[in-house]
């Protein structure tokens, strides 16, 4: 079994076209937080996006960041708190109740299995936050959809097909979310 672990996005697409003209399907991972849900994979080949990692742009005045894919949750998270900003949807942190550790998730496997957290009802899925994302699709070509603004009107909202695609329609290299304020004070209640 081979593991490509690609730093860049470039490499990543030097990845995907050799296994497209191969012929081989890939297993893609940030870090295997959620390899656990769903039926598992039987591929030779996997395609390890945990070095494809950095904030890219993160402007707290107009509430957009955007980030590699590998990019860490908790790192993401702690940057916004610094700011005093959060996402609307709460991701969660599914690594304990999978049976792994806590913390590996990543920003594009939020996007890729839109798993969000109990804000969900209120405040939308990861989907709905998304603005625009860069990345390759099984055919090995390059792609970027939305933008960096939260209006984003024209044309087909690619983005938003990513969102619970798994990885099974294209690659995520970089992904730009919409972030909010975070709330003055919170209040839990135990029934």
């Amino acid at each position: 079994m081979t593991t490509f672990t690609p730093s860049t996005p470039a490499e990543t697409l030097s990845t995907v076209q050799w296994a497209a003209a191969e012929e081989t399907p890939l297993e893609l991972l940030g870090h295997g937080s959620k390899r656990g849900i769903g039926r598992p994979l039987q591929t030779e080949h996997t395609l390890d996006l945990s070095k494809l990692t950095g904030v890219t742009l993160y402007e707290p005045a107009e509430l957009v960041l955007s980030a590699k894919a590998g990019t860490p949750l908790a790192e993401i998270e702690q940057l916004l708190a610094e700011n005093d900003q959060q996402f609307a949807f709460e991701p969660m942190d599914y690594g304990p109740l999978l049976g792994g550790e806590p913390g590996r998730g990543t920003i594009g496997g939020v996007l890729a299995s839109n798993l969000s957290g109990p804000r969900r009802l209120k405040a939308g899925a990861a989907r709905d936050h998304i603005l625009g994302v860069a990345a390759v699709s099984g055919r090995g070509e390059a792609f970027k959809s939305g933008g960096r603004v939260v209006k984003n009107v024209t044309g087909y909202d690619l983005s938003k097909l990513m969102a619970n695609s798994w990885g099974t329609l294209a690659v995520l290299t970089d992904v730009t979310f919409e972030v909010l304020p975070a709330a003055e004070t919170e209040v839990t209640l135990a029934i």
